[in-house]
């Protein structure tokens, strides 16, 4: 069957933020003839100095791939992203041909001029460095954590239609699917970031909740490792092994006038406007407006997506202050999606993966997401050594869909059940921030300290009809799918057209922090702490609306962070860090502690690492240990009794590889390794101490290569792997999903016409057209995804 998608029709007005911890800043450069000026090598000041001056302590990160042209004239532009409102810095832009000069006399060094500045901007570029939250955006080699930030043109390449597409690119992260439906889930050492723990400009609480339009995004920003004294207590609950932020698009130097169409397989079609102006004296005014959209019928066979965003950014800036305004729209649908796969608890085998693109989903199920969303930031320095911020977000969402997961309950026929059930989803969120960072010396030693608060407010509205009954259930097939007709929804609770409060959580938390440096900045010590207070109350949605749980306790977060610089491009750091999230509450029958409220669960981590960046290229190495408590019931001695205790306690060490840049002149490389022991202690009567944890791989692998045809100026070939480990599908160990590669392969050729560069780009992922389970996480099974044809053509102009 078909389902038309009634797309609301949305104009998302706002304003950008070019804003920077530093002050607007021109800097003359030598011109240099294109060519010359790509194999320059971006060179940062070493951060030994840093301390000496306001900018260098906010300059942002520093790019490790290949950054804008050394050789352009220099203009007045605003900085590059705020430090205390924590947005990153800026990618660079193609630099148009302004000669005015007729295209066909244009001489052919001109005209190739044009092409090499173009293939230039649309470079894989993965930055070390970004956001920190209570710390603002730095430098990575000057932190001791490991950060990263892929691009905008990256997403633009590969035709990225949600997050974890871009995620694809990063070694240490591995996307799975969430809440029964066709939401993204992301594991980041072995721990789950939730669809609502991903952050927007530092704040919680303001990012699409399900599925994540990335066209919208300058930067895709992640974090390994907790993160509670940075960011604070996420609202979901995880983010404690890392965390995912996203950087609006900006008004950027370069006038900005970009089209594009695009095609994915088997039938989809979409394409996107990019415009981007500065204006005003001193180009102290910014605009840019981006929307992109497609629909059509993927690869999988029935599976049809619609996406659509649009988001408006303006920004201004003087001397002292800067000030930015974003808001965006955005839409996702799904139809007959392909969702995931549970297994039943009597099976002793895991099902082979259905055929590539076999849909084992029913016509009847579909999503439709819709979200309004944006941000204030202001920023104002006070003289050159303090700086006050504050942030504001808000996030309005309406989901409702009808979803339905198999059970297989025969591996080796496929034989299993499958559910149906419609819910809708409202949710009206809030977010905010404020702070202020100063620089002060005392004798040899230079303090940043940090001083701040933020606070977080969710409420949420639900209901749910369900088909429930045990004795007639609805029968299908993993690998010759059955269609029925949609089952009538005999199980309701709560108010289907007007959904009633499920949930209300507030989270406000204060933080403090002094990095001192010393030794001319060749060392830096980090300490400081945060105090996070959880509230949250649930509701009986499905009835009365009244109150039914009730949670409100709070912690203290300390870190402790050093880094030492042995040379000018290498670091040496260490940290203690650690997550939190909301503590249990004693439920369970014949429990003596029975509604006993526990603090919020701290998870410690301890890590060390090495870096090297050289502006160009960078890799870091790094070390961990994470432990996150659990509870469980237990006997209470001999009395028959239970005791519900915070007992159990998982414990994930790995090493973590990332290697980014150019390797050498035309060649580019991103991508690396982990290896993680996620091992279970202290289990419910001992009975899975020293099993490994459900759907963590032992070892993950991702490697992206550019290499730039030296024949063909202009073209450029792109090959991409991804290996993921064994994954245990039980929490006894006895079931596990073998180890997979997939292979990418892609090309993109810029070209001029009428003065104008051109980009085509052509790729197809999954090569081989391999079948997997790419995912067992919490026991829920994702088959990969068939091969799928993209192509795509940008014109500047």
């Amino acid at each position: 069957m078909s389902r038309h998608f009634s797309t609301p029709r949305a104009a998302a007005w706002a304003t950008g933020v070019l804003l920077a911890g530093s002050l607007p800043c021109a800097r003359a450069a030598t011109p240099q003839p294109a060519a010359t000026a790509a194999d320059q090598p971006s060179h940062t000041a070493h951060h030994g100095s840093h301390t000496a001056q306001h900018a260098e302590h906010t300059a942002g990160q520093r790019p490790t791939a290949n950054t804008a042209p050394t050789g352009q004239a220099a203009q007045a532009i605003p900085p590059a992203g705020l430090t205390g409102g924590l947005t990153g810095g800026l990618t660079g832009n193609p630099v148009h041909n302004r000669s005015g000069a007729n295209p066909t006399d244009l001489p052919t060094a001109q005209r190739e001029d044009i092409v090499v500045r173009a293939a230039r901007s649309n470079r894989m570029e993965v930055s070390s460095g970004g956001q920190l939250g209570a710390l603002g955006t730095k430098k990575g080699l000057d932190v001791p954590f490991n950060i990263r930030s892929y691009n905008s043109s990256l997403i633009l390449n590969q035709q990225s239609q949600t997050l974890g597409e871009v995620l694809e690119n990063d070694p240490s992260v591995r996307t799975t699917m969430g809440y029964g439906n066709f939401s993204e889930m992301f594991v980041i050492r072995g721990f789950p970031v939730n669809g609502d723990d991903i952050s927007l400009n530092g704040l919680y609480g303001i990012v699409p909740r399900q599925l994540v339009s990335p066209q919208l995004y300058d930067q895709v920003q992640v974090l390994n490792g907790a993160s509670a004294f940075l960011n604070g207590a996420a609202p979901g609950g995880s983010s404690i092994g890392g965390n995912i932020n996203l950087l609006f698009k900006h008004a950027e130097a370069e006038a900005l006038n970009r089209i594009t169409a695009d095609y994915t397989s088997s039938g989809q079609g979409g394409g996107a406007v990019d415009f981007g102006r500065r204006f005003g004296t001193g180009k102290a005014f910014g605009f840019r407006l981006n929307a992109a959209g497609m629909d059509g019928e993927t690869s999988i066979d029935h599976e049809r997506r619609h996406d659509a965003a649009v988001g408006g950014d303006f920004d201004w800036h003087d001397d002292k202050t800067r000030i930015s305004l974003d808001m965006a729209y955005q839409n996702q649908a799904v139809e007959w999606g392909r969702g995931g796969v549970f297994l039943s608890s009597t099976l002793t085998s895991v099902p082979r993966p259905a055929a590539p693109s076999h849909n084992f989903s029913q016509g009847w199920t579909y999503n439709n997401l819709n979200y309004l969303f944006g941000m204030m930031n202001v920023e104002h320095d006070f003289g050159k050594h303090v700086t006050a911020y504050a942030a504001f977000g808000a996030m309005s969402g309406q989901e409702k869909g009808t979803y339905s997961s198999v059970t297989v309950t025969n591996a080796a026929t496929g034989d299993g059940t499958m559910g149906s059930m419609f819910v809708p989803y409202n949710s009206m969120n809030e977010s905010t921030r404020a702070g202020i960072r100063a620089h002060v010396d005392t004798g040899p030693v230079r303090h940043e300290i940090n001083a701040g608060g933020s606070a977080l407010w969710e409420e949420a509205s639900t209901a749910y009809a369900m088909y429930y009954n045990s004795s007639v259930p609805l029968l299908t097939n993993l690998y010759n799918t059955p269609q029925i007709a949609a089952p009538t929804q005999n199980l309701v609770g709560g108010n289907l057209r007007d959904p009633i409060r499920s949930n209300w959580t507030k989270l406000y938390s204060l933080f403090l922090s002094d990095t001192m440096t010393f030794w001319d900045g060749r060392i830096a010590l980090t300490g400081g702490f945060r105090y996070q207070n959880i509230l949250q109350n649930g509701y009986n949605y499905a009835s009365d609306g009244s109150l039914s749980t009730h949670y409100d306790k709070g912690a203290f977060t300390p870190v402790v962070g050093l880094v030492v610089h042995p040379t000018h491009n290498t670091a040496l750091y260490f940290n203690r860090i650690e997550g939190l999230s909301q503590g249990p509450t004693a439920a369970g029958a014949n429990v003596v502690n029975l509604d006993q409220v526990f603090a919020p669960y701290q998870s410690v981590q301890y890590e060390v690492g090495a870096k090297y960046d050289t502006g160009r290229f960078s890799t870091a190495l790094a070390f961990y240990q994470i432990s996150q408590p659990n509870a469980y019931t237990e006997p209470y001695g001999n009395s028959g009794q239970l005791i519900f205790r915070e007992n159990g306690l998982q414990r994930n060490r790995g090493m973590e590889l990332t290697v980014n840049g150019q390797i050498i002149r035309g060649l580019r490389f991103n991508g690396g390794l982990t290896l993680i022991d996620a091992a279970l202690q202290r289990t419910q009567g001992g009975l899975n101490n020293g099993h490994t944890a459900i759907g963590i791989p032992n070892y993950t692998i991702n490697g992206n290569l550019e290499y730039d045809l030296p024949f063909l100026k202009g073209a450029t070939v792109i090959g991409r792997v991804v290996n993921t480990g064994k994954q245990w599908v039980n929490v006894a160990n006895t079931q596990h999903l073998p180890v997979w590669t997939r292979f990418d392969l892609a090309m993109r050729y810029t070209f001029s016409v009428a003065a104008k560069p051109l980009t085509a780009r052509f790729g197809v992922d999954n090569l081989a057209n391999t079948r997997f389970w790419a995912s067992a996480f919490n026991g829920y099974l994702l088959e990969g995804q068939p091969r799928t044809f993209k192509f795509s053509l940008s014109a500047e102009l």
